[in-house]
This record gives C-alpha cells, sequence and structure tokens, in this order.
C-alpha cells in the first residue's frame, strides 16, 4: 500500500492506551474499585499483611508458579527486583548475559561495569536472538524472556538443558501473564504489576525457586548489600518477607489495584484468557502488517515474535533511505498527530532501540482497539511520509 490515505477512519479505539509501561488499565477500570484501600493503615498491620499476602497467593495461582517457589513483593518495580537478585545471588559461579535489547544491555552493564564478573556476554542486534547454545552448565544465566523494547521473545526455555548447576535469572516483566513460562527451568524470576496487569508503577515482584534460595543461604556476596537487597537474616532467608512484610513501604492503594487487575484475570478465565487476548491483538497486527510495503516488525521471524510489545520498524526505501535522526522524526511525528487526534498515545519505539512504533498487546488491552488503531496508522504516515 502506497497511495496516501486522506480519508480518516471512522472508527477509533475505545481507549486509546498503547503505552508499554505503564500499560493501560484493565477493561472496566473505575477509581471506586479502590475505595476499600486501607489507606492511613500501617503496611505492618495484620489486615494490610494480609492484602499484600492475597496479591502473591493470587499471583501464584494465576501463574501457575510452584508452591515451593517463594514469592515476594519489592520495591523499584521489575528493575529492582532483577537488581536485588543480581547483588545478591551473583559472584560464586561464572556468568553468562544473554542480551538483544534495552533492558538486557542494561544487565550486561551490571555485571560488567559494576559487579565485574567478566561474564560471557552474547548479544544480537535488535529484532534477533543471540546464540543460545552450549551455555556451560555450571554457568549463572541472565535473560529477559520477553525484549519489550524489540519485539523479540525466546520461544521456550529448552535451550537452557537439564541438570544445570547454576542458577537461571529470568526478568519476565513484560511475559508473565501473557506467555507460557517454563517455571521449573528458572531458579528467579521477576515482573512488575504495571505491565500485564496494568498495575500501577513502583512494585516488583520476585520469585525464587529452592535451588536460589540455597544459594542465598550458604553465600555472602563480596560487596556490600543496602537494606534494600537483604533477603537473608542470621544466615537463613528471611520468610516474613516472602508472606506479605515487605522490605520497604508499599503503596496500599496501588496494592488494592493489583488485587482488582488479578480478580479481573480470573473472571476473564485465568492465564489462558490473557494469553489469547495478547494473542488475538498480535494476529490483527500480522494481518494488518502483510498487507502493507511501508511497515515490517522488527523481528521477522514469527517464532519469536513477542505478543505484548509488538515493535514495528519502516520498510518504505523512501523512508530507509533517510538518516536515523529523520526516521525518528517520522514516527515522533505519527504518534504526535494520533495524539493530537485523541486516537492512540505512547506507542512511539523506545528511545535506544531503531526508529519506528511500539504497540502494547498485553492483556488488559482489548484486540478490538488494536485493530481499530491500524487503519490510522496508515492514515498518520499517509498524511506524513516523505514523497517517493
Amino acid at each position: 500500500m502506497t497511495d496516501r490515505i486522506t480519508v480518516k477512519p471512522e472508527a477509533r479505539p475505545r481507549v486509546p492506551n498503547f503505552s508499554s509501561g505503564p500499560c493501560t488499565k484493565r477493561p472496566g477500570f473505575s477509581l471506586r474499585q479502590l475505595d476499600s484501600a486501607l489507606l492511613g493503615r500501617s503496611h505492618r498491620a495484620a489486615p494490610s499483611v494480609a492484602r499484600l499476602q492475597e496479591v502473591i497467593n493470587r499471583s501464584r495461582a494465576l501463574a501457575g508458579i510452584p508452591e515451593d517457589y517463594k514469592i515476594a513483593i519489592v520495591p523499584a518495580s521489575d528493575t529492582g527486583a532483577v537488581e536485588l537478585a543480581l547483588w545478591s545471588l551473583l559472584g560464586p559461579k561464572p556468568v553468562t548475559v544473554i542480551a538483544w535489547e534495552a533492558f538486557g544491555q542494561d544487565w550486561v552493564t551490571d555485571t560488567v561495569k559494576q559487579l565485574k564478573l567478566d561474564p560471557d556476554v552474547r548479544t544480537a542486534p535488535f529484532g534477533e536472538l543471540p546464540m543460545l547454545e552450549n551455555i556451560p552448565l555450571e554457568n549463572d544465566v541472565i535473560f529477559t524472556w520477553n525484549g519489550t523494547t524489540s519485539g523479540v521473545r525466546v520461544p521456550d526455555a529448552n535451550w537452557l538443558g537439564e541438570g544445570r548447576e547454576g542458577l537461571v535469572i529470568c526478568d519476565a516483566t513484560s511475559a508473565v501473564f501473557a506467555q507460557k513460562i517454563d517455571w521449573q527451568k528458572l531458579d528467579v524470576i521477576t515482573w512488575s504489576w504495571q505491565k500485564v496487569l496494568g498495575g500501577e508503577a513502583a512494585h516488583g515482584m520476585l520469585v525464587l525457586s529452592p535451588k536460589a534460595v540455597a544459594r542465598l543461604e550458604s553465600y555472602t556476596p563480596p560487596w556490600p548489600l543496602p537494606k534494600l537487597f537483604r533477603l537473608t537474616k542470621d544466615g537463613k532467608l528471611n520468610e516474613a518477607i516472602f508472606a506479605g512484610k515487605t522490605i520497604n513501604t508499599p503503596s496500599m492503594l496501588a496494592v488494592e489495584d493489583c488485587l482488582y487487575a488479578l480478580k479481573w484475570a480470573e473472571e476473564i478465565g485465568g492465564l489462558p484468557a490473557m494469553m489469547a487476548r495478547s494473542d488475538e491483538s498480535l494476529a490483527h497486527i500480522e494481518a494488518w502488517v502483510a498487507g502493507r510495503d511501508w511497515v515490517a516488525f522488527q523481528c521477522a521471524d514469527k517464532a519469536l515474535r513477542s505478543n505484548t510489545g509488538v515493535c514495528l520498524r519502516f520498510a518504505a526505501p523512501a523512508v530507509t533511505a533517510l538518516p536515523e535522526d529523520e526516521q525518528r522524526a517520522l514516527a515522533k511525528n505519527m504518534v504526535a498527530l494520533l495524539e493530537k487526534e485523541g486516537v492512540a498515545f505512547d506507542f512511539g519505539a523506545y528511545p535506544k532501540a531503531p526508529p519506528g512504533l511500539r504497540i502494547w498487546c498485553g492483556a488488559t488491552v482489548d484486540p478490538c482497539d488494536v485493530k481499530a488503531l491500524l487503519p490510522w496508522l496508515d492514515w498518520a504516515y499517509g498524511q506524513l511520509r516523505p514523497s517517493i
């Protein structure tokens, strides 16, 4: 499709929020749902601890997390959860870091420049996966399950193999509740409420396997650990942290919102329904891209394509021949134009990613809204594209 589209589409997304974080709220959200939040109460009070424990229990049931895995609510969103794991657990074994997008590169920075562990670093350009084979079984492995900034996810966890001696640390923030996670292959898993649940930001979730707990109880890092990173007490796991007694003060308003999001997920059919909503949104975009010559997926391999952070790039020769800053300007102007129309907000590519667009398709996004958005992208491109 190369003709300029001058007539605005008639249909509009009912909810125009396509940000990849914080993500749009669940359908039917109302602030009235949070009236029962324990505002003004201590997070250490029994009713508050019970609410926090309920978030843990419902998260375990919804995601299918094994009963012998420990779950905690930690500060600083998914980033805080990953940092806590890296600084608390790494050191006694060789490390392999696998990175193919912006957040994976952050974990490379941590292990190389901050912890100075001299890891085996495996990287790939945006849109591709690095080599996953032949990782020594004794190595600790760090990777993102779903690359939010590149639109690439691992297809499964089979590449990790059996009988690993090292820990597997997985940043799964845009995958949990939208993709099938092989929990038994992973030892540390993190996510945040603000992603697939559409919860409020600042809170992270940390899941530990029995093997990760054993590492915590048998190993003391050589570097200082701030209070926010301390998961043990007198050489043993601090069980209270995994029973709703958080390290720092959580927002009880955000806790209430997370509980409603979890209940909504249960009501629509649980994990299968959550994954199906994301898959349906991705299918709408795939059918649309197939009929266009100006746009393509950042991830060309369908088997590796994310169903949450869907990343698109320009494909028309008249655009790809432009300098990168001009391509970024085109994408930015498309976003601004549709924001002015009130049609769609916050769907530009991540700043460190290649120029293009990124449409969040997590479960709180209605697939019908994704479908309604797509003709507007044609229209915006038609208004702004360079002459051919």
